[in-house]
C-alpha cells in the first residue's frame, strides 16, 4: 500500500497546485457495474465539470465533485455495455463465460482519473485494507478519454501490467513502449494526425497560420508535432497559444484577442472538447468571424458543436477524424436506457433529468418550477449527442476495444477441438499473458473492419477529411472531402475526394492566409531579417536569371546560349550578333566596297583605253594594271568580312586580305624602285626612264610569295575558326572569327606594314624628281594615308566590341584602298580624260 501512496503523490504533481491537498482515499464507487466471470473496467469523462472547493486550512478538505453530464461520453459508456452484452450472447466468442464491468468517471481530470484506476485495481470500494491482493479486480481497462488522464492511470496500472485500451487518447507520447508497456489504443496516434494537418494546410496554400491548443499532454504534444511537420512543409506559425479548462476567464479572453488581432486567417485548433467549448463561448463574445478553422479529431465531428449557435464561426471547418462506421443494434440499445433498469442508480437518473429537463425530486422548496420525471418518457424523439448514431467514430473505437479484450482472453482460455471450441475459465491468471494476447489479436468485426495492434500498441493510422457546411435547411452537416492513410507511400497518403474549385468556393471559405503576398514569376523570395521564412519580400531576378513559378526561393541562371526575357520568367535564345548584309551598316559597307571595286575597274578601263599614250607608258603600264587589279581584289576582299562567320569564310577573309594587300604593296614597291633606279641611272636626255620588266615581275612575285607562305603556315598550324563570344556581352552571342594564332595574324599585318614602310621611305627619297614625271610624291601621299589608317586601326580594332571590330577592319581596308587609288591614279586620270594636251612625250620629258 505504501507503493500506492508514493505513486499517488507523484501523480498529484501533474494536477493543479490547489488540488494537491485533496483527499485521495475518499470512497469511490462505480457509476455502473455488473458481476461476471471477467470484469472489464471503464474510465470515461461522464461529467464535464469539476468543482474545486475552497481550502480554508481549518477544515478537512472536501472531495471533488463532478457535474454536468456529457451525453457523448455517456454514449461511449453505453457502447461499451452494448458490446459486452453482445459478446455475452455470442456462442462463438467466450462461450459459457460471462463478462462483467465497472465504470468510473474521470471527470476529465488527472486527479479523479487516479482515484478511478485505484478503485478499479483494488476492488474494495470505500475501504483501504491493510493488504492488497495480488490480483486486480478487473482484467483490462477501457479508457480514458483524454491523454493526460490515461497517462496518470498508466503510471499506476502499468506497474502491475494491467492492460489499458484507450478509445480517445491520441498523444504520440503514449506510443513509447518503454514507459507504457501495457497501453493499447484503437485510435491512431497524433504523430500521424499532426502531419496530416500540416499537409492539409499546405495543400490549400495556407502558409501563415495561427495555432491554439489544450494545455495538456494531448494538446502540447500534438501541437509540437504539427509545428515541426508544418515547418518541413514551409508553413509558418504566427502565434501558438494554450488554454485549459481551469484557466481564469481573463486568460481565455486574452487568447481570443490574440486570435482576433492576428493577421493569419487560418486557425489550427488542437483542442479537447472542454477547451473548445470555452474558446467558442469567448469567440462569440468577441465576435470572432472570418477564420478558417482546422481542427483535430477531438472536436471536428462533435455533434454538440454543429449547431446554429456556432455556425457563424465554424462553418467551413476542416479536420481529420477517424473513419466512421455502423454498429448494428446500437441505436435500439441506446433507446432502451431508462432509470427503471437500476432505480437506485444516480447516473441514470441524472441522465434522464438532463435529457428531458425534469426532476425526480420534489420542487416544492425550489423557486423555479421544474416538471417531475415519470420515467415513462421516450428517447425515440430525442435528438442529442447520446441518440445520434450517424457519426459513430469514437463509439466504434470503444466497441473495438471491448472486442479486443474479449478476443485476447478467448485466445487464453479457449482451444479449438475439431469442430468445437473448448473454453475453460481460470480464476487466476497472469496479466502479462493478457498483454501478450492483446498484442497478438487480429480479428475482423461484423462491419468488415480489421482490428490489430502494431508493436507500439497502435492501430493503423487512417483518417477521413471532414468539412463542415450547411445543408439546404441551413443546418451544419459533415461532408467527407478526402482521406489520409499513413500506410501508403509518401506523396500518396493525402488525397481529396474529387474536390474542385466550384466545390471549394461553395462550401470552403478558402481565405488567403499568407504573411507576404505571392511572388510572381520573375521574382524570388528574400527573407526579411527577424521574421519567419513565410514573411519575405519579392526581389526581381537578376539579368540572365529566371524564376518560372510563383514563390520561387531562388532564381535559376539560364544556360550559356540563353538569356532571360523582359519578365525574367523564361530563358530565350540569346540574340546572335554579327555584321550581316541585311543591316544598315553591313549594306553600306557592301555598297562602298562594290563602288570602290567598280571605280577601280573603271580606272583600269581608262588606262587600258589609253595604254599607248606616253603617260600610261611612262607610268609603267604593266605594274599599273597589276596594281589596279590588286586594288580591285582589296575592295572585294572586304566583302568576306560581312555575313555569318563560317569555317571557310574565317580562313578566307584574313588570308585574302593579307595576300591582296601584299600584292598591292609589292606593286607599289616595284613602281617606287623603278622610279628611283631610273632617275639615278645614266640615260639619254630624250628617253623616258624605264626599268627592267623581268626584275619588276620577280620583285612583285617574291614579295607576294613570302606573304603567301606566311598565310599557308598560319592556315596549316592554327587557322582562324568561327567562335561564339559570350564573354564580351552577357545578353547576346557575338559570332566572330577567332584568329586561331594571333602570331599569324600580326605576322601578316606586320609584313604588309613592312612593305608599306619601305615604299614610303623610297617614295620620300624620290619626292624631288622632275615634276612632270614624278609620281613618287603621289605614292608618298598615298602611303601616308595608308600608314595613318592602319596605325589608327590597331587600337580601334582591339577596343571595338562585337561586330564593330569587323566594321573597323573593313573601314581600314576600304580607306587605305581608296587612298591608294585616288592618290596614285586620280592625277593620271585627270590628264588622260581632261587634259589630253599634256599627255605627250615632250611634256613627259619636261620640254613643254
Amino acid at each position: 500500500m505504501l507503493l500506492f501512496v508514493l505513486i499517488v503523490m507523484e501523480a498529484l504533481g501533474a494536477e493543479e497546485d490547489d488540488a494537491n491537498c485533496y483527499m485521495l482515499g475518499a470512497p469511490e464507487f462505480p457509476l455502473l457495474s455488473k458481476e461476471g466471470d471477467i470484469t472489464i473496467g471503464g474510465a470515461f469523462s461522464i461529467y464535464s465539470e469539476i468543482s474545486i472547493p475552497s481550502l480554508p486550512f481549518t477544515d478537512t478538505p472536501k472531495p471533488l465533485t463532478c457535474s454536468r453530464i456529457n451525453f457523448r461520453e455517456f454514449r461511449f459508456v453505453q457502447t461499451m455495455l452494448f458490446a459486452i452484452e453482445e459478446i455475452n450472447n455470442s456462442s462463438s466468442l467466450l462461450p459459457n463465460i460471462s463478462i462483467g464491468y465497472k465504470v468510473f468517471d474521470t471527470c476529465g481530470s488527472t486527479l479523479t482519473s487516479m482515484r478511478s484506476v485505484m478503485a478499479l485495481m483494488n476492488g474494495q470500494e470505500g475501504t483501504l485494507e491493510e493488504k492488497c491482493t495480488s490480483q486486480s479486480s478487473v482484467h483490462a481497462v477501457i479508457g480514458a478519454s483524454e491523454s493526460s488522464s490515461t497517462i496518470v492511470m498508466l503510471q499506476t496500472s502499468g506497474i502491475f501490467q494491467i492492460p489499458v485500451i484507450s478509445h480517445f487518447a491520441t498523444c504520440a507520447c503514449l506510443s513509447n513502449r518503454r514507459e507504457y508497456s501495457s497501453f493499447f489504443r484503437t485510435i491512431p496516434s497524433d504523430y500521424y494526425q499532426s502531419r496530416a494537418l500540416a499537409k492539409l494546410v499546405k495543400h490549400f496554400g495556407w502558409t501563415w497560420v495561427g495555432a491554439v491548443r489544450s494545455d495538456n499532454d494531448y494538446g502540447n504534444n500534438g501541437m509540437a508535432t504539427f509545428i515541426e511537420a508544418a515547418s518541413q512543409e514551409g508553413v509558418c506559425i504566427e502565434y501558438s497559444e494554450a488554454i485549459s479548462r481551469t484557466d481564469l476567464l481573463e486568460h481565455t479572453a486574452r487568447v481570443v484577442r490574440v486570435i482576433r488581432e492576428g493577421s493569419a486567417r487560418v486557425l489550427v485548433a488542437f483542442l479537447a472538447q472542454g477547451e473548445m467549448n470555452i474558446l467558442l463561448e469567448e469567440a462569440l463574445k468577441q465576435n470572432v468571424t472570418g477564420l478558417q478553422w482546422v481542427g483535430s479529431e477531438s472536436w471536428i465531428t462533435a455533434g454538440h458543436l454543429a449547431t446554429k449557435r456556432y455556425s457563424g464561426i465554424l462553418t467551413g471547418s476542416l479536420g481529420f477524424t477517424i473513419r466512421k462506421s455502423k454498429i448494428l443494434g446500437l441505436r435500439e440499445f441506446l433507446l432502451q436506457v431508462n432509470p427503471s433498469q437500476e432505480p437506485q442508480n444516480k447516473l441514470l437518473r441524472e441522465f434522464w433529468e438532463a435529457t428531458f429537463g425534469c426532476s425526480f425530486h420534489s420542487s416544492q422548496h425550489s423557486q423555479t418550477q421544474v416538471k417531475s420525471c415519470s420515467g415513462s418518457e421516450s428517447l425515440v424523439d430525442i435528438n442529442n449527442p447520446f441518440t445520434d448514431v450517424s457519426e459513430l467514430r469514437i463509439s466504434n473505437n470503444v466497441y473495438k476495444a471491448v472486442y479486443a479484450v474479449a478476443h485476447a482472453i478467448h485466445n487464453m482460455n479457449c482451444r479449438q477441438n475439431g469442430d468445437k471450441q473448448l473454453c475453460v475459465w481460470r480464476k487466476t491468471y497472469d496479466t502479462k499473458q493478457v498483454l501478450k494476447n492483446l498484442q497478438d489479436v487480429n480479428f475482423t468485426l461484423q462491419s468488415g473492419e480489421r482490428v490489430y495492434f502494431d508493436e507500439n500498441g497502435d492501430p493503423a493510422a487512417a483518417y477521413e477529411l471532414v468539412n463542415w457546411h450547411r445543408n439546404q435547411a441551413g443546418e451544419p452537416v459533415f461532408v467527407t472531402a478526402g482521406s489520409y492513410d499513413a500506410s501508403l507511400p509518401d506523396g500518396k497518403q493525402f488525397t481529396m475526394n474529387g474536390i474542385n474549385i466550384t466545390w471549394a468556393a461553395k462550401y470552403l471559405q478558402r481565405p488567403q492566409s499568407v504573411c507576404s503576398e505571392s511572388c510572381r514569376p520573375g521574382f524570388r523570395q528574400a527573407v526579411i531579417k527577424g521574421k519567419p521564412i513565410c514573411c519575405f519580400s519579392c526581389i526581381a531576378c537578376a539579368a540572365g536569371e529566371i524564376s518560372n513559378s510563383s514563390d520561387s526561393a531562388e532564381c535559376s541562371r539560364c544556360s550559356l546560349e540563353y538569356w532571360s526575357n523582359e519578365d525574367h520568367s523564361l530563358c530565350v535564345p540569346k540574340v546572335i550578333e554579327f555584321l550581316s548584309f541585311e543591316e544598315t551598316m553591313g549594306a553600306l559597307l557592301t555598297a562602298v566596297s562594290l563602288f570602290g571595286a567598280s571605280l577601280t575597274l573603271l580606272v583600269l578601263f581608262v588606262f587600258f583605253r589609253f595604254r599607248d599614250t606616253p603617260l600610261v607608258k611612262a607610268s609603267n603600264s604593266e605594274l599599273s594594271f597589276l596594281l589596279l587589279f590588286s586594288l580591285t581584289l582589296c575592295f572585294l576582299c572586304s566583302l568576306t568580312f560581312i555575313g555569318r562567320p563560317s569555317e571557310w569564310s574565317c580562313m578566307l577573309r584574313h588570308t585574302a586580305f593579307g595576300i591582296t594587300f601584299a600584292l598591292c604593296m609589292s606593286c607599289i614597291l616595284a613602281k617606287t624602285i623603278a622610279v628611283v633606279v631610273a632617275f639615278n641611272a645614266r640615260r639619254p636626255k630624250n628617253t623616258v626612264p624605264q626599268c627592267s620588266a623581268p626584275l619588276q615581275r620577280t620583285s612583285v612575285l617574291s614579295c607576294t610569295s613570302l606573304q603567301v607562305l606566311v598565310c599557308v603556315l598560319w592556315l596549316t598550324l592554327a587557322p582562324p575558326f568561327p567562335y561564339k563570344n559570350t564573354a564580351h556581352a552577357a545578353e547576346k552571342i557575338i559570332l566572330e572569327c577567332d584568329l586561331g594564332s594571333p602570331i599569324g595574324f600580326w605576322a601578316v599585318l606586320g609584313y604588309i606594314g613592312l612593305l608599306a614602310i619601305l615604299c614610303f621611305i623610297l617614295a620620300f627619297l624620290a619626292r624631288k624628281l622632275p615634276d612632270n614625271f614624278n609620281e613618287a610624291k603621289f605614292i608618298t601621299f598615298s602611303l601616308l594615308i595608308f600608314c595613318a589608317v592602319w596605325i589608327t586601326f590597331i587600337p580601334a580594332y582591339v577596343s571595338s566590341p562585337g561586330k564593330f571590330t569587323v566594321a573597323v577592319e573593313i573601314f581600314a581596308i576600304l580607306a587605305s584602298s581608296f587612298g591608294l587609288l585616288f592618290c596614285i591614279f586620280a592625277p593620271k586620270c585627270y590628264i588622260l580624260l581632261l587634259k589630253p594636251e599634256r599627255n605627250t612625250k615632250k611634256h613627259m620629258m619636261g620640254k613643254h
